[in-house]
């Protein structure tokens, strides 16, 4: 058979983006961003878009078709304009700068993003989708706008500018910090009138997991300050969203995994891409859960997710791989949904055993006749209505699942983004030591420390100085400098391992990192921290995360690790910096308490009593698996089997015992030798 060559090549072939590469035989002529690129639109004097996206983006695949493939469109592009793309999840970074001019020129963002900018990089103008007519009479607008009047453009560049410089912009609190749990107590009552009581999450469409907001409210609903109602209040609307999410088609209930979000209110009809960092998040989320509340469905959404995970985003070095596309064949969920007439055709007898567990009704019809499978009864409503027990209903669908996955792996797959990013492997190795931590089971503590010896090899080197593209065959030959998320986010692994297996060389590592963020990435005037290292190259705007979002902010997470270093280390200077980053967003979380969750459970941290547990002698590992029966998010865990250095340890090893010492706020209690005597001690 006869290979077609491409009609079209541009500069984007020689990247290792599979975003990028999606459009290196576009007519448009591509190129990436660099100093080349840059210089080129100042020596030629033509205003530069940059168009950005990633490549599991449905509208990105939309926007290419209807316009970056057309001849016409592409010549009005390439005649006019420097034509740059970007990947947001490489360059996050040039992503928050564009993206904060867009919301403040139309009051919202998204992907795909287009901005266009003066040949220095200063934005004039910008939206996201534009179906192909409107894309046309926006591309002769600009070009005719930018030769006419330039010093329009170069006024508003400059205003819009400024604009993106203030946007976020700490206020410094000078004052000392005083926290106290009512702030937390009004942020609730603000935050629960825009619960959905119903089908859990927010009261809103499109629904997004949101993994961080459902960890904070978790965890508010154990402190000692709330009455039983209110706990259970809360409890409740934690227990229903992930109860619902399980059940619903953003879930895979055939291979396990959870889609980026619901298009519609009752987490129904996905979007069906599947992004590392959600994945890693809700197995954390799940896990944690699991430990608050035993319900066995958390345990089976961990299990069938890190099956997924391991079957289809890692790699043979441990490695875990960015995304899979939402379309296959050009196609929107086509990969995932069934026809009646196909299930019936393989399952037979068992038909009407499966319909009814995952709705091949009204309930599950979606589009084109096809079906979204989900569920809404529970194992034993369904078990009675077909007369037979739970452990028979649970064998048959495990055994349908394992069918049915082998016959849609013969399907043409979706996409698959195998960029290997620091920061989402980092949030993923977490998500496995959680995992391991809440069911004691050694194969997630494996694969979480093959990762982290991948990560430790690969992508960081002997001065502290972590890639945010790890390994990537040509990232030597552009800027791969790490950024704030990939060091907060390793941090906060690197601790949990720690705390999970006790080896030391994690502990010391997780603050080699943190003394190179602060000598890199702070402020020293607000004490916060900017997402770019003083080392990268310098864009218009060099901008600060602050406000935690489907990804927590990395400003939350650092300050959070800051906490938990000071403690294990005795480290009062990073504790008085944690301190004041939040003193910094106070008023921002009683405002708006879904945007700063991982802030608020830094608050709890210092408004709440939080326990040093050390478990020194021979019997260690052991004592320390009885404290991860249990939900425990104000602890932390120190241990060793001989004499240690740490000052959590130091001086504590007895000869011939296994001793557990409980401390808080400074003050330590006489040591016992059983767990349990040290929970209620706890408690």
């Amino acid at each position: 058979m006869k290979i077609t060559e491409p009609k079209y090549t541009n500069s984007l072939i020689k990247e290792s983006s599979p975003y990028l590469l999606q459009h290196a035989h576009n007519p448009v002529n591509w190129f990436a961003w660099n100093d080349e690129t840059l210089e080129k639109a100042k020596q030629e004097n033509k205003p530069i878009l940059i168009s950005i996206g990633y490549s599991a983006c449905h509208w990105c695949h939309v926007m290419e078709h209807e316009s970056f493939e057309d001849e016409q469109v592409a010549k009005l592009m390439n005649d006019y304009f420097v034509c740059i793309k970007v990947d947001r999840e490489e360059r996050p970074d040039i992503d928050q700068v564009y993206m904060t001019a867009v919301q403040l020129m139309t009051g919202q963002g998204g992907w795909p993003l287009n901005c266009f900018a003066l040949p220095d990089g200063r934005p004039v103008f910008g939206g996201t989708y534009f179906p192909k007519q409107k894309w046309m009479d926006v591309l002769l607008n600009i070009a005719d706008l930018y030769n006419e009047k330039p010093q329009r453009f170069l006024d508003y560049a400059e205003q819009l500018t400024e604009g993106i410089k203030l946007a976020e912009l700490v206020k410094v609190d000078e004052n000392e910090s005083e926290f106290n749990i009512d702030l937390l107590h009004q942020t609730y009552s603000k935050w629960k009138l825009r619960f959905d009581t119903i089908e859990g999450g927010p009261n809103i469409s499109p629904k997004f997991p949101l993994p961080n907001n459902y960890q904070f409210l978790l965890q508010y609903a154990f402190i000692k300050s709330l009455s039983n109602e209110k706990q259970e209040e809360v409890l409740k609307q934690v227990e229903l969203t992930l109860h619902k999410m399980a059940y619903g088609g953003i879930y895979d209930q055939i291979g396990g995994g959870f889609a980026r979000y619901s298009t519609d209110s009752y987490w129904k009809a996905p979007h069906f891409e599947k992004m590392l960092y959600d994945n890693a998040q809700l197995v954390t989320l799940y896990s944690q859960a699991f430990q608050a509340t035993k319900n066995p469905l958390y345990k089976q959404i961990v299990f069938e997710t890190l099956a997924f995970i391991e079957r289809e985003m890692t790699s043979a070095e441990g490695a875990f791989y960015s995304a899979l596309d939402a379309d296959s064949e050009g196609i929107e969920g086509k990969f995932y949904v069934w026809k009646k007439e196909e299930l019936q055709s393989i399952l037979k007898e068992k038909f009407a055993l499966f319909a009814d567990y995952f709705n091949i009704n009204e309930k599950g019809l979606w589009e084109h006749d096809n079906y979204i499978l989900l569920r809404h009864e529970s194992d034993e409503a369904i078990a009675a209505k077909h007369n037979i027990s739970v452990i028979e209903l649970q064998k048959t669908i495990a055994e349908i699942k394992t069918e049915l996955i082998e016959i849609r792996n013969k399907r043409i797959r979706p996409g698959l983004d195998n960029k290997v990013l620091t920061s989402w492997n980092s949030l993923m190795l977490k998500g496995y030591i959680d995992a391991y931590n809440a069911f004691d089971e050694p194969h997630f503590l494996d694969v979480a420390i093959k990762n982290v010896n991948y990560l430790l090899e690969n992508g960081i080197d002997k001065q502290n100085k972590i890639s945010h593209l790890v390994l990537s065959e040509k990232s030597n030959e552009k800027e791969n400098i790490g950024f704030l998320e990939d060091y907060c986010f390793f941090i906060e692994a690197l601790v949990s391992l720690y705390e999970s297996t006790f080896n030391e060389t994690h502990l010391q590592k997780a603050n080699d990192l943190m003394e190179y963020c602060i000598q890199h990435f702070m402020d020293t005037n607000s004490g916060m921290f900017y997402f770019t290292s003083d080392q990268s190259k310098a864009l218009i705007a060099r901008k600060m995360e602050l406000s935690d979002n489907v990804i927590p902010a990395s400003n939350s997470s650092i300050a959070k690790s800051l906490f938990k270093l000071g403690l294990h280390l005795k480290n009062e200077n990073y504790i008085s910096m944690s301190k004041k980053m939040l003193n910094n967003v106070l008023n921002e979380i009683s405002n708006y308490g879904a945007g700063y969750s991982n802030w608020g459970m830094l608050l709890l941290n210092f408004t709440q009593p939080f326990y040093e547990v050390a478990i020194v002698g021979k019997s260690v590992d052991e004592k320390r698996q009885a404290f991860n029966k249990h939900y425990l998010p104000n602890v932390i865990f120190a241990g060793s089997t001989i004499d240690s250095s740490l000052p959590l340890l130091k001086n504590r090893n007895v000869e011939g015992q296994t001793l557990i010492y409980v401390c808080t706020n400074k003050t330590c209690l006489q040591p016992v030798t059983e767990a349990e005597q040290a929970l209620q001690k706890l408690n």
